[in-house]
């Protein structure tokens, strides 16, 4: 019996594409065939080319999956989303608050800040995990490619190419930065939303739409609405629940601990002797880090690649690394000042860096520091320092 067989291959392995072919097909055959997992049911007779045309679909399609899960497990066992600030308790707190709800999601935070981690760790704990995780990159594609990459396209020699919607069926599709796709183009998705339903390029038959949407983005959409680049009814649509993901410059207090984990992480990665970094070093914390959690990452694995544990090497890569121009400037300026002026000056960084460091709390800043909490207060308020929180 081809149904029994088809159960027994799929308990074997659920995503061997099986295509079913009987002489005594009827309408409650197939849809049982299709119900119990085969990729395609096939009436005798039929056409060779049609078989054909089934076979390299359902390779196409077996191949997509075997990609997508080996970019999963790359990704989602490959980080975490580490911290202790404000900032990331919270995140943390609405992954788990939204992870179990079908409602789009909306991450702003800028480049590097990790939006990509949160959206996966959203799709990893939700209902869809098992499906798929597709990203539709809008800043990286060919504008005229856009819709082709949505949709998908029905060719004239019969192969289709599919798009990211089709792709992500039954799983999650995260549309980075979306601020980049042209109006046009944001239009038809909106026309999506609303009918859930779409068609492939050169085709006339409706798909239906079966997946989450998470959309990114590092520039501010209010304001991409006011200079006309982006609609503000897709806006509303694709804004149900929105997540905020500070500047990593925001968050002095996570950079020892990111130091910790990205220090085991690729030493585990490179096959070396766990990295030695001092977290106190003053470039890692009053450097501006415009590239955010990326760019200390980075910098990590440069440590990892050319220092060899050597801690002469470490501060001569973090320092050569980290030089800033303003740095500079602040040495320059603070030569000519006056001595009060200058003290004045290192006090204002140097508590403003400690606070930012202990997320904002005068108590554990006071005690790191050496003051009476009352003391800092009015040492603060002297220097014109705002509270953090």
């Amino acid at each position: 019996d081809g149904i029994e067989l088809l159960t027994h291959i799929k308990k074997k392995n659920k995503d061997i594409p099986v295509i079913i072919i009987s002489g005594h097909a009827n309408i409650e055959m197939a849809i049982k065939s299709l119900k119990s997992g085969a990729f395609e049911f096939l009436e005798k007779p039929f056409e060779e080319e049609r078989l054909m045309n089934f076979v390299k679909r359902a390779e196409e399609n077996f191949n997509l999956k075997s990609q997508n899960k080996e970019l999963e497990t790359k990704l989602f066992h490959s980080y975490d989303l580490i911290g202790n600030s404000q900032n990331i308790e919270k995140i943390r707190e609405q992954i788990q608050k939204l992870s179990n709800s079908e409602s789009r999601i909306f991450i702003y935070g800028p480049t590097g800040s990790g939006k990509e981690l949160i959206a996966r760790k959203l799709h990893k704990l939700s209902k869809r995990n098992k499906g798929p995780f597709i990203v539709l990159n809008g800043a990286l594609l060919d504008v005229k490619k856009y819709e082709q990459e949505l949709f998908g396209e029905e060719k004239e020699n019969g192969s289709i190419s599919y798009g990211s919607l089709e792709k992500a069926s039954g799983g999650t599709l995260l549309v980075d930065e979306i601020s980049e796709i042209p109006l046009e183009t944001q239009s038809k998705i909106l026309r999506v939303l609303i009918d859930q339903k779409f068609k492939r390029i050169n085709s006339n038959h409706d798909i239906k739409v079966n997946v989450r949407i998470i959309c990114t983005s590092s520039k501010n959409i209010k304001h991409e609405i006011q200079l006309g680049n982006f609609r503000e009814d897709l806006f509303h649509r694709l804004n149900v629940f929105q997540i905020d993901i500070d500047p990593l410059n925001n968050r002095i207090e996570d950079i020892p601990l990111l130091i910790d984990y990205f220090s085991k992480k690729i030493s585990q990665n490179y096959n070396l002797k766990s990295l030695q970094i001092d977290k106190n070093n003053p470039y890692l914390i009053n450097h501006f880090w415009p590239g955010n959690v990326r760019e200390l990452r980075n910098l990590i694995e440069r440590i990892a690649i050319l220092a060899n544990n050597d801690q002469g090497k470490i501060s001569t890569i973090i320092k050569e690394s980290l030089k800033q121009e303003n740095n500079e400037m602040v040495k320059d300026n603070n030569l000519s000042v006056t001595l009060k002026e200058a003290r004045e000056i290192f006090e204002k960084e140097y508590l403003t860096t400690q606070l930012k460091k202990f997320g904002g709390n005068i108590s554990k800043t006071a005690k790191f520091v050496g003051m009476e909490r009352s003391a800092l207060h009015r040492k603060l308020k002297g220097l014109g320092v705002k509270d953090l929180n």
